[in-house]
């Protein structure tokens, strides 16, 4: 297999050119240039977003059998790439987010569920998941049954350049009393970027189009499965003092950016862990343990120095020191 891949030196496009290097594929990545492309890949230069069609003069040129797309910008940019690939590459994956269903998504809610407003014109992306719907329908509008919409959730992994993950290892490593937002066993809905990587690829070779959520099953983990696990692979002495999702709220720590990954009983809860993945489960989705996905993810942070690269159109997350002290005090 020739693989376009739109991006791929950080997180989820460097998963999936990892994964495609390793299967043997020829793999083409186009990026800026500011990050080095995984060994083994060709590496083609220019600018998508405000540079329009100009910007991927590159890509005039080339046939793939696949494209693999993770633009979470202004759907124009994916228009723009569709667009021009379309004649000379057989099938275009796009990794999009289940943030493209109506808010409140219902819990157990399939690919069928409503969906958000978008355009693939867009010119801008303050408005995540219609950029996210937009980038959908620029690759239906050009690929139509050839493009896949990869629905995904929350993602983790090494590579990771939210912070999420990152974060619980570096604050459980440091040890100490560690606010532990309860509770202990409430079940997360994510993907290891590396799962996402595999299924994405086999799609692609499977001839597979349409939509899919792609996420582990609901209950494929736990909230407190996955902090254990992190004090277990940072030999830290932190304990983890579980408090009850009132008492952190009452404190007014914020859910999912003072404290990542948590959420809080509600319908936002609902909607982030509670998709129906049916369809995905059934083409071959395979989701690593929570304790594989930590270890390796604490592996590649000490390997990189311990410190996480930060997206720059990303705000930090992480709950200061000294207010984690005074809600434990």
């Amino acid at each position: 297999m020739k693989l376009l891949m739109l991006g791929g030196t950080e997180f989820v496009g460097r998963a999936v050119t990892e994964a495609a290097l390793a299967r043997g594929w020829q793999v083409t990545v186009f990026h800026r240039g500011r990050h080095a492309a995984p060994e083994g890949a060709t590496a083609l230069h220019g600018e998508r977003g405000e540079a329009g069609p100009e910007g991927l003069a590159a890509l005039r040129a080339g046939e793939w059998d696949a494209v693999v797309d993770t633009w979470s910008g202004a759907p124009s940019a994916v228009r723009d790439a569709a667009r021009l690939l379309a004649g000379r590459v057989g099938r275009y994956a796009y990794v999009s987010s289940r943030s493209v269903y109506t808010y409140p998504a219902a819990y157990g809610l399939d690919e069928d569920g409503p969906l958000v407003a978008g355009s693939a014109d867009a010119m801008d992306a303050e408005d995540y998941a219609a950029a996210k719907r937009g980038g959908e329908l620029a690759a239906l509008e050009a690929f139509g049954e050839r493009a896949l919409l990869v629905r995904a959730g929350l993602i983790l992994g090494p590579y990771e350049n939210i912070g999420r993950l990152p974060w619980w290892l570096g604050r459980i490593a440091r040890g100490g009393p560690v606010l532990a937002p309860g509770p202990r066993e409430m079940a997360l809905q994510y993907i290891d970027v590396r799962d996402l990587a595999e299924w994405t690829l086999d799609a692609l070779e499977a001839g597979l189009g349409g939509a899919y959520n792609l996420v582990s099953e609901v209950r494929h983990a736990t909230m407190g499965e996955l902090l254990e696990s992190c004090v277990k692979v940072t030999g830290s002495d932190a304990e983890l003092r579980w408090t009850a999702p009132e008492d952190v709220l009452a404190a007014g720590v914020e859910p999912w950016t003072e404290l990542p990954v948590w959420l809080a009983p509600g319908e936002l809860r609902d909607a982030m862990y509670g998709a129906d993945v049916s369809r995905a489960l059934a083409t071959g989705l395979r989701c690593r343990p929570v304790a594989e996905t930590v270890a390796d993810t604490w592996a590649w942070l000490r390997s990189i120095g311990g410190v996480a690269p930060q997206r720059p159109d990303r705000p930090a997350v992480g709950l200061a020191a000294a207010k984690e002290a005074a809600v434990l005090r």
